[in-house]
C-alpha cells in the first residue's frame, strides 16, 4: 500500500494538491481570521508541518533521482543559472514549496496583525489578496495601510 501510495505521490500531484489545498485555508485568512478553525489550522503548527514534510519528500525524491542537489546554489551566479536551476523539475517543486509557505505565514501575520489593530476586514482584503499572488508587495501595501489606521510609523514590530 506504501508503495502504491508513493507512486501516487509524482511532483505533478504534489505541486496540484499544493496549489490547491492552499485556497481554503487564504480563505479563511479573509473571510473568518478570528474563528477557532483558523487559529488551529493556520496560526498553528500544522500547515507548516504539512508543506515542511511535502518539501522534505521531494528533497528525498531529488536525492533518489541522482539530482546534484547542490546545484541549487548556481541560482546566485546569474540569471541564466536561476533558468537552469528552475528549469528542473524538482527543483522548481522546492521553490514552489517555499513560496506558498512564506507567503501564507505572511498572510497569517497580516491577519493576526489586523486583529491585534483592531482593522476592519475589508482594510485587509486587498493586502491578503496580493501577499497571495506577490508576497512583498502585498505586505508593503499593508503596511502603508497600518500606518494611517494605526497612525504611528513602525518599521519593526
Amino acid at each position: 500500500m506504501l508503495i502504491q501510495f508513493q507512486a501516487y505521490l509524482t511532483f505533478e500531484n504534489i505541486y496540484l494538491w499544493t496549489s490547491f489545498g492552499i485556497l481554503p485555508f487564504w480563505i479563511m485568512l479573509i473571510i473568518i481570521p478570528n474563528s477557532k478553525v483558523t487559529q488551529f489550522f493556520v496560526n498553528s503548527i500544522i500547515l507548516p508541518l504539512i508543506l515542511s514534510t511535502a518539501y522534505v519528500y521531494v528533497i528525498y525524491q531529488t536525492i533518489l533521482l541522482d539530482e546534484p542537489i547542490f546545484d541549487v546554489f548556481r541560482l546566485y551566479l546569474g540569471l541564466d543559472s536561476l533558468y537552469a536551476v528552475f528549469a528542473t523539475e524538482s527543483f522548481l517543486l522546492i521553490f514552489w514549496l517555499h513560496f506558498v509557505a512564506l507567503n501564507l505565514f505572511l498572510g497569517s501575520w497580516i491577519s493576526r496583525d489586523g486583529i491585534k489593530y483592531n482593522m476592519r476586514r475589508s482594510l485587509i482584503f486587498a493586502p491578503l489578496i496580493l501577499v497571495y499572488f506577490t508576497g512583498p508587495l502585498g505586505f508593503v501595501l499593508y503596511w502603508i495601510i497600518r500606518v494611517f489606521y494605526a497612525k504611528r510609523i513602525s518599521l519593526h514590530d
